[in-house]
């Protein structure tokens, strides 16, 4: 990296070395044999739950164009494998650790929350309260202001880490959401998961999936976060995390330009292993070839008419 070259961001009270970190479902122990996990900006196993479950049934993920639908289903082998096994793994590296919690109710979230807070090496709690593959028809904790602000409350009187809240796109106004997350003691909004989706092969009339429906990921969503990371960031203070279809360092600079301070990449890691090494290393570029010191200057950067026509007119 250029001496002087500022990439270090913080994500509500943590700093982190660079913006980019993977998306929790995206990311795990085998990739340590492709890339350096001390160069990323921070570490986020998959979504541990309170129990070991088998996940949903095959076949759990399809292609589509332009992304990916997948309906994983939370597999996991559950907290005590995640206290035992999963954060000792991590321990080893520099890039600090995110725990990504995945529940069943707010009691087991708040329970959940308070064990793995009181792991020192934890830095921060991510909640999950989107994702669409599980029960009740794709239903969310987080597709309601009022349990979100219960759910996140609750966890607030658990712990003084930073708490991230994982939103999902599957709502209509999600800045209420935001600000529910918000008025609630969370530190960061990650914006957000996967909309939910469903393909259907014509030939045997069957869904393409095991679980009918599950989340869309790739290329396709990432206007969609783009467009929900720059309303969120026009009502709330909170630092952002963009997550969904970040496949380039570009794809990174525009979420941050929308409004986020990091980004999480997911379906990327699948096409290329080293994507997030190599959009560390395109972010760098960018700052360098425009001049930028701090990549503060990134965030919230995007010019709307009205400062475009004060800038140029």
């Amino acid at each position: 990296m250029k001496k002087g070259l500022k990439m270090a961001v913080d994500i509500g009270g943590m700093t982190i070395a660079n913006p980019v970190m993977p998306a929790s479902g995206a990311f795990g122990e085998g990739m340590d044999k492709l890339i350096d996990f001390n160069l990323l900006g921070a570490l986020v196993p998959k979504s541990i739950t309170k129990y070991p479950q088998r996940g949903n049934r095959n076949p759990r993920a399809c292609e589509t164009q332009g992304g990916m639908i997948n309906s994983i289903g939370i597999q996991s082998k559950g907290i005590d494998h995640y206290l035992q096994e999963t954060i000792p793994y991590y321990e080893q590296y520099c890039a600090p650790l995110i725990s990504s919690i995945s529940a069943e109710s707010i009691d087991e979230f708040v329970e959940m929350s308070n064990i793995i807070a009181s792991v020192p090496s934890v830095v921060a709690l991510e909640l999950n309260i989107s994702c669409p593959n599980l029960k009740n028809n794709g239903q969310a904790f987080g597709m309601s202001d009022a349990i979100t602000y219960q759910l996140v409350d609750r966890v607030r009187e658990t712990t003084d880490k930073p708490i991230l809240v994982k939103l999902t796109p599957n709502v209509t106004d999600i800045q209420s959401i935001a600000l529910a997350a918000e008025r609630a003691g969370a530190d960061s909004l990650v914006v957000a998961n996967t909309p939910l989706a469903m393909a259907i092969d014509i030939h045997s009339r069957r869904p393409k999936i095991g679980n009918v429906m599950g989340g869309l990921s790739g290329p396709a969503i990432k206007p969609i976060i783009v467009r929900q990371i720059y309303q969120v960031h026009e009502v709330s203070r909170l630092p952002i995390i963009g997550c969904g279809g970040v496949m380039t360092a570009n794809d990174a600079i525009e979420m941050m330009l929308a409004g986020a301070s990091a980004v999480q990449v997911g379906t990327a890691n699948f096409v290329s292993p080293t994507a997030m090494i190599d959009i560390i290393q395109g972010i760098q570029t960018y700052m360098e070839e425009h001049q930028l010191y701090h990549i503060d200057k990134l965030i919230g950067g995007v010019m709307v008419r009205n400062q475009w026509e004060k800038d140029y007119i």
